[in-house]
């Protein structure tokens, strides 16, 4: 039987239960246990589970500790420590950042998230505005394309933010439209651009829009000289910018089995206001390296400067050509002085020698002497019949070789043409219309 533990008359000294550590095994059986009496045989159960162990022995110093045995195998015998494994860092780590996650929303305000909230909203439904904006161009070129008969699609933009709200009040502020290549007559248009305003839906909402009504139009049209050029080329005429509003057109032309050059000035204007033509003047058609000629009301034949230079050095030539007594006249040589020159061959190479001769030659107008002394051509070295040939030719027929005109097509027949001028690139000219229908219901 065990003796009872002995409950000291006041509790222990804390001080001498440390000085007692100093050396445990002196002291170890002079250290009272203090345990109530009613909690004795509880805490010998309880605690050490085994009655027959002494408390002394587990818990020396008395202060309440116990030492728990090791676990058992199923089989009955104590079990090997467990074996060590590293700890998990990034588990932790991970941990520690849903809690941090978790505290930042947590302080967020909720006027923050309420504002967060209608950001979103707000660009999603700007991004399904945009994409009907894509919608509304993708179908608008489809159907000028139709309406049109272009080979390529125009380009369109619509203008104004929201689109939405527009459709809605079947009003949209702005169109830009840039249509290329519009077959105008006998050449086709480079590029077409307006810009529209106040374009008037048709129809119901929003499946069934029948067309529009633009309100106003301007825009802008260009020929290119480039696309002139390929375009009528059949012509072999060739336009350029020459300047003060004007065009120089320089083309090829056939007399006489001869292929000579044409050149003439051609002056815009518009042909009411939905065309362009020109007025041509400035003519002339050129005998390479022999002579150039100039219809109209103020003929000419004038001799090139090659020419002029070989009669100068051909006794023959000069002579021929100073037997006459109008070109005699107009060249300033006297009577008496072309009668010694036409004996006297050294007088003659005085006189074509000059350095005034060959100038004054190349501004004497040979019209009037060919038709009164045909025979002159030959002697001086100029085929008579290419002369004769290219002096029938009619003013009129060589205009309308080098004339220009175009008229808007006739899908447009409500826009009009407004100020037209020459660029460097081609011929520009206003354009604009109002109350214009677009769709089904024009």
């Amino acid at each position: 039987m065990r003796t009872p533990t002995r409950i000291p008359p006041r509790p222990p000294n804390p001080y001498d239960e440390l000085a007692s550590l100093a050396d445990p095994e002196e002291t170890l059986e002079e250290i009272p246990v203090v345990v109530p009496h009613d909690t004795a045989a509880e805490t010998t159960d309880g605690m050490y589970g085994d009655t027959s162990a002494d408390p002394a022995e587990d818990d020396p110093l008395g202060l309440g500790l116990r030492y728990d045995p090791p676990d058992e195998e199923p089989g009955g015998e104590t079990g090997e420590e467990d074996a060590w494994s590293p700890p998990d860092h990034r588990r932790a780590k991970r941990s520690r950042s849903r809690r941090r996650r978790r505290r930042r929303l947590s302080a967020v305000p909720r006027a923050t998230k309420l504002l967060f909230a209608v950001v979103a909203c707000a660009a999603f439904l700007v991004l399904a505005d945009r994409c009907a904006v894509m919608y509304a161009e993708k179908k608008a070129q489809q159907t000028l394309q139709r309406q049109l008969h272009l080979e390529a699609a125009p380009q369109v933009d619509i203008h104004g933010f929201p689109f939405l709200t527009q459709v809605f009040a079947k009003r949209l502020s702005r169109v830009d439209v840039t249509v290329p290549d519009v077959a105008a007559d006998r050449v086709s248009l480079a590029k077409v651009r307006a810009s529209a305003r106040d374009v008037r839906l048709t129809g119901n909402l929003p499946s069934d829009v029948r067309g529009a009504v633009i309100g106003n139009l301007d825009g802008e049209v260009l020929l290119a000289f480039d696309d002139l050029n390929r375009e009528l080329g059949a012509s072999q005429v060739r336009f350029s910018d020459h300047g003060d509003n004007s065009i120089r057109a320089v083309g090829k032309l056939t007399v006489a089995g001869e292929e000579l050059r044409v050149r003439a000035q051609a002056r815009l204007r518009r042909d009411g206001d939905r065309g362009i033509s020109t007025d041509i003047d400035g003519m002339s058609v050129d005998i390479p390296r022999v002579a150039t000629y100039r219809p109209g009301k103020d003929k000419g034949l004038v001799l090139h400067r090659e020419t002029a230079e070989r009669i100068s050095r051909d006794a023959a030539r000069a002579k021929a050509l100073l037997s006459v007594p109008a070109v005699a006249e107009r060249l300033g040589v006297s009577k008496q002085a072309v009668a010694v020159a036409l004996r006297d061959e050294d007088r003659l190479r005085e006189i074509t020698g000059a350095p005034r001769f060959v100038e004054r030659l190349m501004r004497v107008n040979l019209v009037d002497v060919v038709v009164d002394h045909p025979w002159l051509l030959k002697r001086i070295g100029i085929d008579p019949k290419l002369v004769t040939a290219l002096m029938g030719l009619r003013p009129p027929e060589l205009s309308d070789r080098l004339s220009l005109s175009f008229q808007l097509p006739k899908q447009a027949r409500d826009l009009h043409l407004r100020h037209v001028t020459v660029e460097r690139d081609g011929i520009r000219a206003d354009l604009t219309g109002a109350e214009l229908p677009v769709g089904k219901g024009r």
